[in-house]
């Protein structure tokens, strides 16, 4: 039998809604995800792309395509800066992530940024946060960080980590699995169902939610996993052991990376694995089924119609594409993530954006989408405005490259992309021009060719142009910045 209390949010959730009620926004953010691994991702690539680990070895996931369903899938979105820290930082602030303080991991964000979720504060919001956030410097797990950012409730954020098991005690949240020395482990230590990371984060997400049915509120799900270590509880961990996993065909390729391919060259050390990859896809069917829990929480609660709900990524996981795990570098499996947004009575079903985008340009558009006046939102913002795009509007000035850069301040690599090419400039190589049309595994330099010259002009002055009025490092790299010059002059 529910209790009054639980009555009453429930009666205010489905009662008080009017035309001028604020949306409500709930956001689940996984880390180091592959967006091949999401069946709606499958959906918009042929089947050599969405098969790249073979034909049977599939993730089902229809909690999160249900959210593309009836909502918008971006098909090119980009991690501003393919790592954990940097990635987030310009989520987060809508500020590329040279200007945030967090261009590298375990960097403090600066403390003058005004994220969206201030915003939402300041706007009346309930506002609350779960999960890893890696913005509060080299503090781990470093639960609740003092500077909040706008999230009210951050009682379960914690510094970093990927943690496997979390308990709550009389002294707050904690990790539960414990190493010889009695420091926090990443092993699993028997978790279940109540007590593994990704239940257990959802958990607190479900509890917000239902304590502030009746208040405009904004939730941050952020879940470690799928990032490593490739670990998770029973049933998962045997539901894909018997999956035909297969390499994909770019793991063949290993020794043709570009120099700008963290470590450069052959990574000969790096074994295929099909069980690591069987227990990559048991974290993220683990993952849709508790985000099945939370939307069926929203809809119970009669908030369907009012809230919006984004599944995204802080970054992607190559999965031995290329001969690589992890991320860190611009191809597709690494700086790609899931961008996927719902919002009912704005967004129309099935909706479909195929131009580049990237982290940076979450916030504004999630601000406008949510009815905040420019004009409120901070003047910091260097991201761009996309509601247009996911609004099935008409937006002929709308320029479709975003910037992607290495992380750190010491130049690495910058890179333009649109949604059919990707030039990379490089402190370790010539200029790369991939086709990801003709050439979706990025194995062909189309660099210096006749038919691409023209295409290559336009992104390297969009890169320059960027670099210039961002204030991005790496442009004062003299590598960099001769073959930008020398493209510009072509």
């Amino acid at each position: 039998m529910r209790s009054l209390g639980t009555f009453f949010l429930c009666l205010v959730g489905v009662v008080t809604a009017t035309a001028d009620t604020p949306m409500n926004l709930v956001i689940i953010q996984t880390d180091e995800h592959n967006f091949r691994t999401l069946g709606c991702y499958r959906e918009t690539l042929p089947a050599e792309q969405a098969l790249v680990w073979g034909k049977q070895a599939v993730v089902q996931t229809p909690a999160i395509d249900a959210i593309a369903h009836r909502g918008a899938i971006c098909t090119s979105f980009y991690a501003t800066s393919p790592v954990c820290t940097p990635s987030r930082a310009a989520f987060f602030s809508g500020r590329y992530p040279q200007n945030t303080g967090s261009w590298q991991n375990d960097l403090p964000l600066a403390g003058d940024i005004v994220t969206f979720a201030e915003v939402l504060r300041q706007n009346g919001y309930a506002t609350g946060y779960a999960g890893k956030w890696h913005l509060d410097g080299p503090g781990k797990p470093q639960w609740a960080p003092e500077r909040q950012f706008g999230f009210q409730d951050n009682r379960f954020m914690f510094n970093r980590g990927h943690w496997k098991k979390f308990e709550i005690t009389d002294k707050g949240p904690q990790v539960a699995a414990r190493g010889k020395n009695g420091e926090p482990s990443y092993s699993l230590a028997g978790a279940d169902e109540k007590s593994f990371s990704t239940d257990w984060l959802s958990d607190r997400a479900v509890e917000f939610i239902r304590q502030h049915a009746g208040d405009p509120f904004c939730y941050h799900l952020s879940l470690p996993d799928p990032h490593g270590p490739n670990a998770v509880r029973s049933p998962y961990d045997s539901m894909y052991e018997n999956l035909p996993i297969r390499p994909p065909m770019t793991f063949a390729h290993e020794g043709e990376n570009p120099g700008w391919v963290s470590g450069g060259g052959k990574n000969s050390s790096l074994k295929f694995s099909a069980q690591q990859m069987a227990l990559y896809f048991g974290m993220v069917r683990c993952i849709d089924d508790n985000v099945a829990k939370i939307t069926k929480t929203i809809d119970q609660l009669g908030l369907t119609d009012r809230t919006v709900v984004v599944f995204t990524s802080d970054h992607g996981d190559l999965c031995y594409e290329h001969g690589r795990l992890n991320k860190g570098n611009p191809y597709e499996g690494s700086a790609k993530v899931p961008m996927i947004v719902a919002a009912p009575g704005k967004i129309p079903a099935g909706t479909r954006v195929d131009q580049a985008l990237g982290t940076v340009d979450f916030s504004p558009t999630i601000l406008t989408l949510l009815g905040i006046d420019s004009k409120l939102q901070p003047k910091a913002i260097e991201g761009r405005d996309a509601s247009a795009l996911l609004l099935g509007e008409s937006n002929d000035d709308w320029n479709d490259v975003t910037f992607l850069r290495s992380a750190g301040m010491k130049p690495g690599w910058l890179a333009a992309v649109s949604d059919r090419y990707k030039l990379v400039v490089s402190v370790s190589d010539d200029p790369w021009l991939f086709d990801l049309q003709s050439d979706p595994d990025e194995l062909v330099n189309q660099f210096g060719r006749p038919d691409h010259a023209a295409v290559t002009k336009s992104l390297a002055h969009a890169l320059q142009e960027y670099a210039q009025s961002y204030g991005d490092t790496h442009l004062e790299s003299s590598p960099i910045a001769k073959s930008i010059e020398s493209m510009i002059g072509r």
